[in-house]
């Protein structure tokens, strides 16, 4: 996502900025159709009559881990389709970054710095992959960051290194490339512009021994404060400028999600009556929308670029899906048998962000192919595609997701100092060797 608020195939005929900032530059368009992108046990004997039972040793919580392929794939669909409803139906990015903020908060058991050492490690590698795919392509169709108009000279040259720890805002050319391209002229506002997300969880990680340090002490005003300051930066009652605003208020807007993934890690939820959270959190939710309703943006009720409804929606969504974990230890019932895409999703789930705006682009010079087909010549024929080229672009861009999983989905696991795997969806080995353990995936 271009800073994770691009629109799909919505009113807009530019890529949008940060909360409705425009970007400069305009849509490319593909053959016949206009198409600009919106912005995570080997059996055991039974015991004797007289033994007790071994407690369940501590694993993933598969709620937890649906909960991550849920929101992957409502990215997915929303930079497709680019359908505003999609941010209130399930705020993504609140619940990414909350998931995060709880997993850090058990993580934080062990000294912080090699906590953070840690995180920061299973970061970088996949960016530098995605990373280098990105900057040859943009220099290769003639980029040149010392040259371009919107950087300039020696800072274009120094926020580079951007793409290597995410800091700050890496350059991009709006436009590169020839618009009757393989790919349309702005597709590295599209590509680059994912890393957003990897910059405000960086600063999450760097800041969580600080954040965590305040819960413990003042757990409430820890949890509200960045709402508070979201009201402050993000309503413009405060405006900060360039990238350092859009950074600001990522941290507003998602901080209090992160905070609540503290919550649930520390057991601050579990303490509070359940209608009396929900209640409140119906209330902040309420609030969201009445707020939104008021400030609708270029897209209507995108609340991506509404950081207030954005903020306080997410927040009481989070809590609401927080506070009725199960903590589940397998997938129930009919989930079942999506246990292997979860796997697998949050095996690779940095390696689907990163590279699914790329591949969803990737998906129209395919598509293009078919008009090239002998039985496509009729004008029937070509309507038909025409009308079902969105569609065709979701159902393609799998494959090619499965693919880049296969191709660079490995670097998470050299990252993380395990062996690589081509697909960790969790399936165990048909001969497994004697005394091996559960593989968890």
């Amino acid at each position: 996502m271009t800073h994770g608020y691009t629109t799909g195939t919505g009113v807009s005929p530019e890529p949008a900025g940060p909360y409705g900032t425009p970007h400069a530059g305009g849509a490319g368009t593909v053959p016949r159709t206009p198409y600009t992108l919106p912005q995570q046990s080997a059996a055991e004997p039974a015991p004797g009559p007289e033994s007790a039972p071994e407690p369940k040793k501590p694993g993933r919580d598969r709620y937890l881990d649906l909960l991550r392929s849920i929101a992957l794939v409502r990215v997915v669909v929303y930079h497709l389709f680019g359908w505003a409803w999609l941010t209130v139906l399930f705020p993504s990015m609140g619940v990414m970054f909350a998931l995060a903020g709880s997993l850090m908060a058990r993580s934080l058991k062990r000294p912080a710095l090699g906590v953070i050492r840690s995180r920061v490690r299973r970061l970088l590698p996949p960016m530098w992959a995605f990373s280098a795919v990105v900057l040859a392509m943009m220099f290769v169709n003639g980029w040149n960051p010392a040259e371009d108009p919107d950087h300039g000279d020696t800072w274009g040259l120094i926020g580079l290194f951007n793409y290597i720890v995410p800091i700050g805002a890496p350059p991009y050319p709006w436009h590169v490339g020839s618009p009757s391209g393989l790919l349309e002229d702005t597709w590295a506002v599209q590509a680059a512009g994912v890393l957003w997300y990897l910059r405000a969880y960086l600063w999450f990680v760097l800041a969580s021994p600080l954040l965590l340090w305040l819960f413990r002490r003042a757990p409430w005003p820890t949890l509200l404060a960045p709402l508070g300051l979201t009201a402050i930066v993000g309503t413009g009652v405060v405006t900060i400028p360039g990238e350092t605003g859009n950074a600001v208020t990522d941290f507003a807007v998602y901080g209090s999600c992160w905070v609540l993934g503290f919550a649930h890690h520390e057991g601050l939820l579990k303490q509070i009556p359940r209608y009396v959270s929900v209640s409140c959190a119906s209330l902040v939710m309420a609030f969201g929308l009445w707020w939104a309703s008021n400030h609708l943006g270029p897209d209507g009720w995108d609340l991506n670029d509404i950081p207030l409804a954005q903020a306080t929606w997410s927040f009481g969504f989070v809590v609401i899906l927080l506070q009725y974990s199960p903590s589940w230890q397998e997938l129930p019932g009919r989930l079942a048998k999506w246990d292997k895409l979860v796997t697998l999703s949050n095996n690779r789930a940095v390696t689907i962000y990163l590279w699914h705006n790329l591949l969803i682009m990737a998906t129209v010079p395919i598509i293009d192919l078919a008009y090239r087909l002998p039985f496509m010549q009729s004008e029937r024929a070509m309507n038909a595609l025409d009308s079902a080229y969105t569609i065709w672009m979701f159902a393609l861009v799998w494959p090619l997701i499965g693919l880049a999983v296969l191709a660079v989905g490995w670097v998470e696991d050299l990252a993380a100092k395990r062996k690589p795997r081509l697909w960790p969806d969790g399936s165990k080995s048909k001969r497994p060797q004697p005394g091996a353990g559960a593989h968890r995936g």
